[in-house]
Order: C-alpha cells, then structure tokens, then sequence
C-alpha cells in the first residue's frame, strides 16, 4: 500500500500566464522515498499540495493505490503532512498534539496512548511529552510535528521542506534520523526541498523541477553522473559544474573541443553521437565537475596536450578540500584540490581535465549531447 501515479496533471491559477504544475507524469512506487527539488517557485510544494489535497487539480489525474482522489477529501486519503513551520499548537502539550489526529478519528484512549508512546521512544522525545511547544527547541519540535505524523500510521507521508528552520548541524542529524525512520517504517515518502544536498543524500529517486516541468527523474548517483541538461548539471552539485562555450570539430577522423583558448582531444565514446550533429548543432557547452578539473604547475615553456594555462583568483578551504578558482581568459573554472597544497591569488598554474568525465550540452536547447560521461 502507498504507490501513486501522477497521470499527466496541471495546476493553473487564474491570471498566470503558465501552469504552476506542467504535466506532471509520474508513478511512485511504494515505500519509495522520493524527493522533489528545485528552486523556488518551480512548483514542487504546489505538487505536494496537490497530493495533499489542499490544492485542487486543474487537469490530469492522481491516484493513491490505483484509487481516483482527484476529488477525495484530505482526511480520506490516508496520508500524513509535516510542513516547515511545524504547525504545532501552543496551548496543548506534546503528548497532546501527537495524539490529536487520533482522537479526531475517534481511536481508542488505550491505542492513542500506546500509539504516543512507542513514537515518542522512537524520536527520543518520550522526557518532552508534558511540555508545550514554548518549553521546546526548533529540532524538538520538529520531532513533534513528525511524532504527530508518525502515530496516524498513514501509508504515505507528506514533507514540505521540514528542516528548513533547523540550523546546519540539526539539520544534518534530523535528516539522518528522517531516513533511518522511512527505512523502518517502509512506508512511501515525498519530500519537498530547496537543498539539493538534503534530495542527493536522502531520496532513493529525485525529481528536479523548473518552472513547474519535470527536467529529470533519476537516482541520486545517476543524477550527478548523467544530467540530462545544463539546468540538471548546474544545479545538482556544489560546487556547481564549470561549463565551457566552445565547439565540437572533426580532424582526421578524430573529435576536438575548442574555443580561443583550449583545444581537447575527445575520447572515442564521444564520437558516435558528435557525427550525426550538424555544423551547427557541434556549438556546445562544455562541462565538468570540479572533482575532474586536475591543477599542476604552470607549463607555459613547454605546453601540455589537453591542458591549457590559468591563474589562481582565491582559494575556499572546506577542510577536507579545498576549491580553487582560476581564470582561463573570462572564463572562471572552479578545481577540487587537496587541502596541503597551497595555491596563492595570481598563480600561474596549469588546468587538464579528465576526459573521460566530460559532458555535453547543445548551446541552443540545453539538452545533453555527445555521448554518456563514464
């Protein structure tokens, strides 16, 4: 229990020009735990909304285990919601707030205190259930808000961007104890978030959503290692992936990436999609990771094949690495290096990439081309 099909729906408000939700098709198995993430505005918390049943559905059809709810009420659709401002009420204590959706439902008294009490051990919040929610901190009664969710015991549960208010140390350790309690609990999870490291370290798939369309839905590895544009390749990884203008030519048979500054001998891989674009169609946009761009020193006496001469603009130093910024002419290219070696502002150094971790985007559409990175 807990699978749902979203079949081609659409949101549109009065007075937008476009649709919130643009054809959302997409079926999410049970006990999967799926994130939908995007910047703001792309429509993933009006989907949530939608699933919910607090927004009503303006084409297309939902369904909760095979079940028609376009029309279903919210209490009828045996889901559970924790949203970001907790939503808590002052006046009842903790037991009392995770025990309300029970007695809404009529559960027995014993089931309602048995039900608190085992979701209380399982949050660690069992010492907290006579306080009110102004005796308690933001991740208390975040726990609370998701003790409350917990003890309905739906087949699906709601997020709507939980951890926001959490500060970065809670937000990591909440996260962690999210995923533990989706693993034992096996029930179908849908996750909103802004945070591309919270949908790349918690989902099982992720969807990645921009002005309400679907731009990719993938595992989290494959979503890093096989973007399927440069909307999906900028935004999932931090930092971003460096992208690159330039064009694809062909020379005796073999490939090359090239603009006024760099010249790269492409893999064989790469070949069979690059030959049946059109002149036009080789203007691209180079991409690569930082963890793929390699730094040694400068070579300008004696110029190395597939490397090209940058100078050092700033170093960020995140302890375990560091991130350093170099210009090759205008463009700014972002390199994942060891934290003991020490680059300086306005080093000359050397920049190579590793071929083989290459991708390709089309300059006009965005869309990936010439073959998939290995």
């Amino acid at each position: 229990m807990g699978s749902i099909t979203f079949h081609h729906v659409f949101k549109r408000y009065k007075g937008e020009s476009r649709p919130a939700v643009n054809d959302f098709h997409l079926s999410i198995e049970e006990g999967e735990f799926l994130v939908l993430v995007g910047p703001s505005g792309c429509g993933k918390s009006t989907t949530l909304r939608m699933l919910a049943g607090l927004e009503e559905i303006s084409s297309g059809e939902l369904y909760i285990d095979d079940k028609f709810v376009n029309y279903v009420s919210p209490k009828d659709r045996d889901i559970a919601m924790v949203f970001q401002n907790y939503a808590l009420y002052p006046n009842l204590s903790v037991y009392e707030n995770i025990a309300l959706g029970l007695k809404l439902r009529k559960t027995a008294k014993y089931e309602i205190e048995l039900r608190v009490n085992r979701v209380a051990k399982i949050l660690e919040i069992s010492h907290l259930l006579e306080r009110k929610p102004s005796q308690l901190s933001g991740g208390q009664k975040q726990r609370v808000a998701l003790g409350r969710a917990i003890a309905r015991e739906p087949q699906v549960f709601l997020m709507d961007e939980p951890l926001s208010n959490l500060d970065a140390k809670l937000r990591a350790q909440t996260r962690a104890e999210i995923i533990k309690l989706q693993s034992d609990l096996k029930r179908t999870m849908v996750y909103v978030t802004h945070d591309q490291v919270e949908a790349m370290t918690m989902g099982t798939r992720i969807v990645v959503m921009k002005d309400g369309v679907i731009q990719q839905v993938a595992p989290p590895r494959q979503l890093y290692d096989e973007p399927a544009n440069l909307f999906v390749a900028g935004f999932i990884g931090s930092p971003q992936m460096n992208f690159v203008n330039g064009s694809v030519l062909k020379e005796d048979g073999r490939f090359y990436f090239v603009n006024k500054r760099i010249r790269l001998a492409l893999p064989e891989k790469y070949g069979s999609r690059f030959d049946s674009l059109t002149r036009s169609e080789r203007n691209v946009v180079l991409g690569v990771r930082p963890e793929h761009v390699l730094l040694g020193p400068d070579r300008t006496d004696e110029p190395q094949p597939n490397s090209v001469s940058a100078v050092v603009q700033m170093t960020e130093a995140t302890g375990a690495d560091s991130y350093v910024y170099v210009a090759v002419g205008e463009t700014r290219i972002i390199a994942r290096t060891e934290p003991e070696t020490v680059y300086r502002p306005e080093d000359k150094v050397s920049a190579s990439f590793q071929l083989e971790k290459l991708h390709f985007f089309d300059e006009n559409t965005g869309d990936a081309v010439g073959g998939e990175p290995g």
